[in-house]
């Protein structure tokens, strides 16, 4: 009778450890990227599903032109003479692992290097992304002389680090994730947010203001999005200026200064590529109504349309640092938010 019910409670405790860890990883499956990094994260290259993105890019009108016998006659001398390079395997390997929320970040910049984080979510289960990954990592280790690997344990996690100096890259999986960075301290961080094990629930990308305005212009259909915060840079701008002024000039600032984000997507509609640019800036005009009524004048072939509020007697030097953006699109608007924000957004089609 004892053993009887020693039997039951230990698969009553299996039973609820499957369940708790199947619920976890589920929890983790459907959380979004931005929850995963810091709230300082500079920038975040994010592409939700790689199979889907490839198939649309097949039927897309660009990849018909490419298929076209005549372009591949043109491109065949030039593709052939071209290197290849097994360092990151083949598009075959790749298709095998199915990536899912495939996402690429920079969190920091210091002087000594770039802290990195990637990962994507993996179809099948670690051993089978293991058969795959694990042989990228020995090109890694075989491709330079000094290179040494090690394992260490954090949390449950077993991490791989790879060190060629100065260049370290440290990966882990994590239910149906793999991650990756290019310090081991990093990594820990991603994992503790992943985990729910970070202190500051509030100290995520997901709850920074301009990241959130940024994505409510995003389409939710999307293929790829990015996301870049250029304070960093415009920091070592200004930093930079005022070096070499000795005297610099009260509340003299340059367009990349003024910027609090930068972000865009692509999506694909019926063999179309089409784009959003989306920019955060300081308010450079008073209150006023975008009508567009010159919309109009255009045609259904009509290449390039922009329309903005700008005053062009007093923000002629403004127009000038604007220009060097260089946009190339076929629709713009230009919309006011609360506050002292101006929110930008380009649209473009191909």
């Amino acid at each position: 009778m004892k053993r009887i019910l020693l039997l039951i409670i230990a698969v009553a405790v299996a039973a609820c450890a499957g369940w708790y860890y199947w619920n976890f990883s589920q929890q983790a499956s459907s959380a979004s990227v931005s929850a995963f990094l810091p709230r300082g994260t500079i920038f975040l290259a994010h592409m939700p599903d790689f199979s889907r993105t490839r198939d649309e890019w097949r039927q897309s009108d660009i990849y018909q032109l490419y298929r076209e016998p005549a372009v591949q006659d043109f491109l065949r001398k030039p593709l052939d003479n071209m290197p290849t390079s097994k360092a990151f395997g083949t598009l075959q390997e790749i298709e095998q692992l199915d990536p899912k929320n495939a996402f690429f970040a920079l969190t920091s910049i210091s002087d000594s290097a770039p802290s990195v984080v990637g990962g994507f979510r993996f179809r099948g289960t670690q051993e089978d992304a293991e058969r795959v990954i694990g042989k990228w990592r020995g090109m890694l280790l075989e491709q330079r002389s000094g290179t040494k690997g090690e394992k260490l344990q954090y949390q449950g996690h077993e991490i791989d680090v790879v060190t060629a100096t100065p260049f370290t890259l440290a990966t882990t999986y994590d239910g149906p994730w793999f991650f990756a960075a290019t310090n081991v301290t990093e990594l820990k961080a991603l994992l503790d947010r992943v985990d729910h094990r970070a202190k500051d629930s509030g100290a995520t990308l997901d709850k920074d203001e301009a990241y959130r305005t940024a994505t409510s212009h995003r389409p939710s259909n999307y293929a790829a999005f990015f996301y870049l915060q250029p304070k960093a840079f415009s920091e070592r701008l200004a930093a930079l200026r005022a070096a070499v002024r000795s005297s610099p000039t009260p509340g003299e600032t340059t367009m990349l200064e003024k910027m609090r984000c930068i972000a865009g997507s692509s999506r694909f509609e019926n063999g179309k590529i089409r784009d959003v640019l989306f920019l955060g800036m300081p308010k450079l005009e008073t209150d006023g109504t975008l009508n567009r009524s010159s919309l109009t004048l255009g045609t259904k072939e009509t290449f390039f349309y922009l329309a903005m509020l700008l005053n062009l007697g007093e923000k002629m030097e403004t127009l000038n640092q604007a220009a060097t953006l260089g946009f190339t699109s076929d629709a713009a608007s230009v919309g006011h938010g609360q506050g002292q924000q101006d929110y930008r957004s380009v649209h473009t089609r191909r």
